[in-house]
């Protein structure tokens, strides 16, 4: 069973950072969310300490969080204000927002460092998964990724239909093996068909195989290095990656018109990290 989980909290938040005239938000949302911190948007607490909770009550025991040169405020809050007690928090700096491969080889470096080499989850720090997510994806130590259903997701969580396609859609073979990746579907994808059922929110379950696939993968269009770009590579590669697929919600933090809806759903949740 995987025991450890990376954070990738290292990214510009630029579409957080974006004023939206049509949302009223708190004082402390509006100042978390001009920083572009978005693990550090309060909702009772910082949505980050939310995340930890999941993982926590998942058997995930070692936390690394992947941050930018800037972001002191998530280490001071963690290590000085509010010390998580069922996760041991470490954290690793990511010099440049590369992307997310680029993230993987930083925490894999750290963790390296650290002694420990064994498979890890990784995840967004601005999307709430489910614990049975963190569960089911760690339950063996070889790759996966979460397949999450996309009806549940835009029926249970904030997501609407056409903002599925801000997503990757997942090639599930019967056998929950990934067969391909397509990443942001545009023009004639149908997001209706059975075919484009199982959608990848970037939580994945990463082998030395795939931090080795991060390390040689080739920039992106958009200029960055890409975490499902080098799992297409690895699986290219003949490297086995498993999708286990989920019909459970995922609430989704990347704007300021979603944290009312987050709010609003985590209400009710007391994080214990």
């Amino acid at each position: 069973m995987i025991r450890s989980a990376v954070i990738m909290a290292g990214g510009l938040g630029t579409r957080m950072r974006r004023a939206d005239e049509t949302v009223t938000l708190e004082a402390a949302q509006v100042a978390a969310a001009e920083s572009g911190m978005k693990g550090m948007i309060p909702i009772k607490r910082p949505f980050l300490e939310y995340l930890l909770s999941a993982l926590a009550d998942a058997g995930i025991t070692d936390v690394l969080v992947v941050i930018g040169p800037a972001h002191h405020e998530v280490r001071h809050y963690f290590t000085e204000v509010a010390p998580p007690r069922r996760v041991r928090l470490r954290f690793a700096v990511q010099p440049r927002p590369h992307g997310t491969a680029n993230a993987v080889t930083v925490a894999a470096d750290a963790w390296r460092e650290l002694g420990n080499v064994a498979p890890f989850l990784v995840l967004n720090a601005d999307n709430y998964y489910p614990s049975a997510a963190f569960r089911a994806l760690a339950a063996e130590d070889s790759a996966g990724v979460a397949a999450f259903d996309r009806d549940t997701l835009v029926r249970e969580g904030n997501i609407e239909a056409e903002r599925v396609r801000a997503f990757a859609v997942l090639d599930v073979s019967p056998e929950g093996m990934l067969r391909g990746i397509i990443e942001k579907p545009e023009g004639p994808v149908d997001l209706t068909a059975e075919s484009t059922r199982w959608v990848g929110m970037n939580l994945w379950a990463v082998t030395p195989e795939l931090v080795e696939a991060c390390r040689r993968v080739p920039q992106s269009s958009r200029g960055e290095f890409e975490l499902p770009e080098a799992v297409a590579l690895a699986l290219r590669e003949g490297v086995a990656v498993r999708a286990v697929r989920l019909r459970e919600p995922v609430l989704d933090l990347s704007r300021r018109a979603d944290i009312a809806a987050v709010v609003e759903r985590l209400s009710h949740v007391d994080p214990r990290p």
